[in-house]
């Protein structure tokens, strides 16, 4: 079969991928859509750094990837059922479904984000889990369906930052992440959410998914826009966190769902006079996923606007090249 493998730091598409074998309790499907998510891009250009931050992690399970081997990619997918594994209980043949990214096997368990062994959603084909399968329901589309994932990442966002109704919020940065907090928050019923970015169409987008006010921080600071409650940080680049301490008001909540790879600076001082409640978050627990699913499916998130562009696997290489302009897309979908 074919598949978009990361190869030297480039995608290719390889067609000699063997089809994968559903095991125990295992499901064969074929892709219909997967969303490029920007952490791909930047495991593409720094996977050895984000390699070596793992490794340098206490708890958590290292990143067993070799780079001079070709990479699979994409979490981002929906898919329709082909065949099962001996004792998979799954839905019919033919069925529309989505999943947590993550292969249950014999083994253990593998995430399904970057390996050399388990394909992900830049194929035609992929293994995935019974227990974990999710069918899409109300006739939902496969691209749609395919955001499941990423919006998931914006409800776990908000529900972490406990922000009620009638509190006021503050999105710094509208990419992908914090295009799926301002949607989080519209459908947890926050009334007042200001959303800043130096990207026009970024600000577009914004308002267009519930944002109230979108502001150009170039020309006037979000907080003088409004006293929010909790600020949301969805840039994940150096000097935004120091400076959001510096300027937000006493009291507030920050919630960090932007992933820095670099080493950044902050000056305690600026959160311990005002008070400051500092959440990192993190990806989203299993009924965070199902519960984005069912936001999209019965039309309380229109992730319409977010999808920018749709590729095949011959155009995954240029569709990370376009990827780095915040101009062009919000998010690309590949249909193998």
């Amino acid at each position: 079969m074919r598949a978009a493998v990361l190869r030297d730091g480039r995608m290719i598409v390889r067609d000699d991928v063997p089809d994968p074998v559903p095991g125990p309790g295992q499901v064969l499907v074929e892709v219909k859509a997967c969303g490029i998510c920007g952490s791909d891009l930047h495991f593409a250009t720094h996977g050895a750094d984000m390699l070596a931050a793992s490794a340098d992690l206490e708890g958590m399970p290292d990143m067993d990837i070799d780079l001079a081997g070709d990479v699979y990619m994409g979490h981002e997918f929906s898919a329709e059922i082909l065949d099962a594994g001996p004792g998979a209980d799954a839905p019919a043949a033919g069925t529309l479904v989505t999943s947590v990214p993550v292969l249950i096997s014999t083994a253990g368990i593998s995430p399904i984000v970057y390996s050399n062994t388990t394909v992900g959603g830049y194929a035609e084909k992929m293994l995935l889990s019974a227990p974990l399968l999710l069918p899409v329901p109300n006739g939902l589309s496969a691209a749609h369906a395919a955001l499941t994932e990423p919006m998931a990442v914006g409800l776990h966002a908000v529900n972490a930052s406990r922000i009620e109704p009638g509190e006021a919020a503050l999105v710094v940065g509208c990419g992908p992440v914090g295009i799926a907090i301002i949607a989080a928050l519209k459908l947890r019923g926050v009334e007042t959410i200001v959303a800043s970015d130096f990207s026009p169409t970024r600000r577009e987008l914004a308002a267009t998914m519930g944002a109230d006010t979108t502001l150009d921080p170039a020309v006037d600071s979000p907080f003088h826009q409004c006293r929010p409650a909790v600020v949301f940080e969805a840039v994940g680049a150096p000097g935004i966190i120091d400076d959001v301490l510096r300027r937000a008001p006493a009291g507030v909540r920050l919630v960090v769902a932007g992933v820095c790879m670099q080493p950044d600076t902050v000056h305690p001082f600026y959160a311990i006079t005002k008070q400051i409640n500092i959440q990192f978050v993190f990806g989203y627990d299993p009924a965070e996923f199902a519960n984005s699913l069912r936001a999209i499916a019965e039309g309380e998130i229109d992730v319409a606007p977010m999808i920018t562009g749709t590729v095949g696997l011959d155009g995954v290489a240029t569709a990370f090249e376009e990827l780095a302009s915040p101009e062009r897309h919000c998010k690309v979908l590949v249909t193998p």
